[in-house]
C-alpha cells in the first residue's frame, strides 16, 4: 500500500529548501519501487526500458550517451515519409528514380542491408518505405531522400530540423540511412525510444509495416531483420543498428495484455548478446511489474513559497492521475519532489504552471509531470512584501553559498 505525508505538512521545509536553491517540496511514501538494476545480467553497455502507459522508467543505464545510429537514422528517415503522406506532400504511388549513388552506396554493390533495385528502376513512395521499414534498405532510404529533397544532403537538414521540432535534442543526421559519412552523426537512446513512440502515437496507419513478416522486390524475398518479432511476446517493431567501435544497438517496442513497453539498447556485442539482452529485459517488463498509483488528478502534492502575497505558500497539484509501474517482489522506498525557481512572486493565478513533479527510486528518475497552482493568490499588502523581503534578506546569503 503506498502512504503519504500530507502535503499542507511539506509547508515549511518546502519553504526552507526553496531559499537554499535545492530541489524543493521533497516527500517521501513506501511501495514496491523500481528496482536499480534487473534480476539477471544485462551486456549491452547502454539500456533504457520505457512504460508506455505510466511514462516510467523501469530501467536505465548511460540513456543520454551519444553513439552513432547506423540504421536506427531510418525511424527518422520514416518518420519524414509518414508525416509527408499524412500532410498529403507526399502520394503513395509517387515514383522516384534509383540514382547511381543510390544503387552503388545502398544497392547490390555496397554489401550492405538492401532492397536490391535496380539501377534506372522505379519504385513506388509505398515500396520505398516498405523497403525501409522491413528490411532497412539503404537503397531505399537514399532513392526516397533523393526524390523528396533532391540529395542527401537536403534531406538531412529536413530530419536535423524535425528532429528538433520533435524534442530529439542530442539527435544529429548527415544522412537518411546512418552510413558513415564525415561528419558528426549521433543519437541516443532517450531521442529513439522518443522518436519510437511518437512513430507509433501518430502513425497508426503506418507503424505496422515494422512488423511486416517479409517484403519481396526484384524477385527476392527478405524476412523482417528484427528476431524479436518470432519470439511470441508482442514484440512489434522497431530498427536495429550497430557499428564496429561501438556495439549493436536495437530500438524495440512490445505489446501484452494492454500495456506497451519500449525499449533501447546499444553496444551489444553480438548479435546473440543483443537479443538475449532485450528479450530478457522486455519479459520483465511485462512480467515482473505491476501499476501503482500515486497521487490522483487534481491533488495537492507539495506547496511553493510565494513572495509578495496574501499567504506565504501555494498548493502544487497535477491535472492528471499519475501511477508508475513497480516490480513485485521489491519493497523499497520511493520518493517524490517538486522542482521549481522560488520563491514564486504573486500574483499567482489557479492553474498557472509553477514546475515539475518527479518520482525517483533513489538517483533514478522515473517519470516527471507539470505542476500548477491550486488556488489564486493576490497580491499582498505593502507589510506582506517588506516581511518577505527582511526574510529573503536574513536567508538568502544561503541559497547564493549554495548555488
Amino acid at each position: 500500500m503506498i502512504w503519504f505525508q500530507s502535503a499542507n505538512d511539506k509547508a515549511k521545509p518546502a519553504r526552507k529548501v526553496c531559499f537554499a536553491a535545492v530541489l524543493m517540496a521533497t516527500q517521501f511514501f513506501s511501495s514496491n519501487a523500481h528496482s536499480a538494476e534487473p534480476p539477471f545480467t544485462v551486456k549491452s553497455e547502454q539500456v533504457l526500458l520505457f512504460d508506455a502507459d505510466t511514462g516510467s522508467v523501469l530501467f536505465s543505464r548511460k540513456a543520454d550517451l551519444p553513439f552513432p545510429p547506423a540504421s536506427l537514422a531510418k525511424l527518422m528517415t520514416a518518420e519524414i515519409a509518414f508525416q509527408a503522406l499524412i500532410e498529403g506532400k507526399l502520394q503513395p504511388d509517387t515514383a522516384f528514380t534509383v540514382s547511381e549513388h543510390a544503387w552503388r552506396t545502398g544497392g547490390a554493390p555496397s554489401r550492405t542491408a538492401t532492397m536490391f533495385a535496380r539501377l534506372n528502376s522505379q519504385l513506388t513512395v509505398n515500396d520505398l518505405i516498405q523497403g525501409i521499414t522491413v528490411q532497412s534498405a539503404n537503397d531505399g532510404a537514399i532513392v526516397l531522400a533523393e526524390g523528396m529533397s533532391g540529395s542527401e544532403q537536403a534531406f538531412a537538414e529536413v530530419m536535423n530540423e524535425r528532429a528538433q521540432a520533435l524534442g530529439l535534442k542530442q539527435s544529429v543526421f548527415i544522412n537518411p540511412t546512418g552510413l558513415p559519412q564525415d561528419g558528426k552523426q549521433q543519437v541516443t537512446l532517450t531521442d529513439m525510444v522518443k522518436l519510437a513512440r511518437h512513430l507509433h502515437d501518430s502513425y497508426a496507419q503506418y507503424y505496422p509495416l515494422y512488423s511486416q513478416e517479409s517484403f519481396s522486390w526484384n524477385n527476392i524475398l527478405q524476412r523482417n531483420r528484427n528476431p524479436l518479432l518470432r519470439l511470441n511476446m508482442g514484440a512489434d517493431g522497431l530498427a536495429m543498428g550497430g557499428t564496429k567501435e561501438t556495439g549493436l544497438s536495437i530500438i524495440a517496442s512490445s505489446q501484452q495484455n494492454g500495456r506497451r513497453v519500449y525499449l533501447g539498447l546499444n553496444g551489444a556485442k553480438s548479435v546473440l548478446e543483443r537479443t538475449e539482452d532485450a528479450e530478457k529485459l522486455i519479459r520483465w517488463a511485462m512480467n515482473d511489474f505491476v501499476k501503482a498509483s500515486v497521487f490522483n488528478a487534481d491533488t495537492v502534492v507539495a506547496q511553493a513559497a510565494l513572495y509578495g502575497g496574501t499567504q506565504g505558500s501555494v498548493g502544487l497539484v497535477v491535472h492528471e492521475a499519475v501511477s508508475v509501474l513497480v516490480p513485485v517482489q521489491d519493497k523499497t522506498k520511493l520518493r517524490s519532489q517538486v522542482i521549481y525557481e522560488g520563491p514564486v512572486a504573486a500574483p499567482v493565478t489557479k492553474g498557472q504552471e509553477i514546475g515539475r513533479i518527479q518520482i525517483l527510486h533513489d538517483t533514478d528518475v522515473l517519470l516527471e509531470r507539470p505542476v500548477y497552482a491550486a488556488q489564486d493568490v493576490a497580491e499582498g499588502t505593502l507589510r506582506n512584501k517588506s516581511l518577505d523581503a527582511l526574510y529573503e534578506l536574513a536567508t538568502g546569503w544561503i541559497r547564493r553559498l549554495l548555488k
